[in-house]
């Protein structure tokens, strides 16, 4: 007998907002299932706002509501059951963030959890990783997003540590990455990876994924350190609007490309990896299986 329930997470983003809905496959004597149904991705780059002026501007605010607007409305026409909404760098650190979630939730009934860094790494290594995972490895996970980056390092199939560092794609297009915090990004990386024989790179976030997804590689195949120099390489021969008309990147990934494969080249280099390996999978199924688990506080589906 199965039984199937519809989850839905949305992750909100320095770069931008998803909304992810999964079923929840469960049979009798089998773990569940988890499958994604639907995946929506507005481009609203919040931390443009935050990390040059300090907060949230009034058209942004707009597109937000607007947006959860619309997520309402396909999470009730796909009959969710529970839901769980979090923000990340960019509105954890806006004047305004909390004020534009308190908006939200008065004009469409959404609740929205404006997380800390060090949660919201917590809830990336919630994922389904053990699928894509070989428990008699290191691995050091690299979760990169538009205000922040989040590293976490498991050994034999469990995660030993994890950190937040202020380090996004949105953040080093604007030149706001001190000099400090490649520092003390290198030194822990190093630090922590230093004891194992052998480590290897598991990168998620819609950049790694797209290079995936260009590479031609089959699933469960690694790229490897030389093939992401070269196209890193290979990105910077052409101008923003080159890589859009002739690479046929969507505007909003043309130019964050760039700084995300340098965060993961990085990555790589101080831990000694050669390969990175690409399951697709980030914080909003995270947020899935944290909700499944009961180890978030979730919400029923809006009338």
């Amino acid at each position: 007998m199965l039984k199937i329930q519809k989850y839905a997470a949305i992750d909100i983003g320095s770069n931008a907002v998803r909304l992810l809905i999964s079923n929840i496959i469960e049979e009798k004597g089998k773990p569940a299932r988890f499958k994604k149904s639907s995946l929506v991705r507005v481009p609203i780059r919040l931390g443009a706002d935050v990390f040059l002026k300090g907060k949230i501007s009034k058209e942004n605010t707009q597109r937000m509501l607007d947006t959860m607007q619309a997520f309402k409305l396909l999470m009730k026409s796909h009959k969710v059951q529970k839901y769980k909404a979090c923000a990340t760098s960019a509105m954890r650190e806006a004047n305004n963030g909390q004020n534009v979630a308190n908006k939200i939730l008065e004009q469409t009934g959404i609740t929205i959890d404006i997380i800390e860094g060090e949660v919201e790494a917590a809830i990336i290594a919630a994922t389904d990783l053990h699928r894509f995972i070989d428990d008699n490895k290191t691995y050091l996970y690299v979760d990169v997003g538009g205000g922040s980056t989040e590293f976490t390092v498991i050994h034999n199939g469990n995660k030993i540590i994890s950190k937040s560092f202020k380090i996004g794609t949105v953040r080093l297009l604007n030149d706001i990455v001190k000099k400090e915090t490649w520092s003390e990004l290198e030194l822990w990386i190093k630090t922590n990876t230093k004891i194992y024989d052998k480590i290897e790179v598991i990168g998620s976030g819609g950049n790694i994924n797209k290079i995936f997804k260009i590479s031609g590689k089959a699933m469960g195949k690694p790229l490897t350190y030389f093939y992401l120099t070269s196209y890193y390489n290979m990105l910077q021969t052409y101008s923003y609007e080159e890589r859009i008309s002739e690479l046929d990147l969507n505007q909003d990934r043309a130019d964050v490309i760039i700084p995300a494969t340098r965060i993961y080249l990085s990555a790589m280099k101080w831990s000694g990896a050669k390969d990175i390996y690409v399951p697709k999978i980030g914080l909003a199924d995270g947020i899935i299986k944290s909700m499944y688990n009961d180890t978030v506080l979730s919400h029923t589906q809006l009338k």
